[in-house]
């Protein structure tokens, strides 16, 4: 499938349709085998926007095609004190299963980049499912790799802890 239909935009967060787009999409995310494999929570479900919104860090980027919402990143600014420049972190990364493959997740990810560039970042980072297959051959297609800082110590390792 062609992608020439679909259009990246950045959200506006004051934007009552982007608003529904992040929603939609981060609900259909989060029910994913690749999310959480769940929907969002009740409390998730009305307060992320609100939050999203006041967070100063957070930048949303939407894939539509046809005026359809079918792609989103969540991403949040960050700093790297060794480089002493700001990264973006993608956070929530989707693209509606039956438009995988179709480089829509190719033209987000571009998106983000560009943005990063144009606000002095030294980096990308994200995290992603290990046995994400897809995904991560996405991602690597557009040049991400496990971080490795000082080989000897070995590769980089997102943990959690939940609070």
């Amino acid at each position: 499938m062609n992608d020439d239909r679909v259009d990246i935009v950045q959200s506006d967060s004051s934007s009552l349709e982007h608003q529904q787009a992040t929603l939609q999409l981060l609900d259909a995310y989060a029910s994913d085998p690749m999310g959480d494999g769940r929907p969002l929570s009740d409390i998730a479900r009305q307060d992320v926007i609100a939050g999203l919104r006041r967070h100063p860090m957070t930048i949303v980027f939407l894939a539509y095609q046809d005026n359809l919402a079918v792609g989103l990143a969540i991403c949040f600014r960050g700093f790297s004190t060794f480089a002493a420049r700001p990264l973006v972190n993608i956070s929530d990364f989707y693209v509606a299963p039956t438009l995988r493959g179709a480089g829509i997740g190719r033209r987000l990810l571009t998106a983000v980049e560009r943005h990063a560039r144009e606000i002095g970042c030294c980096k990308l980072t994200l995290e992603v499912q290990e046995n994400n297959h897809r995904a991560k051959a996405v991602y690597a297609a557009a040049g991400f790799s496990q971080a490795i800082y000082v080989p000897e110590a070995g590769g980089s390792l997102f943990l959690s802890k939940p609070l």
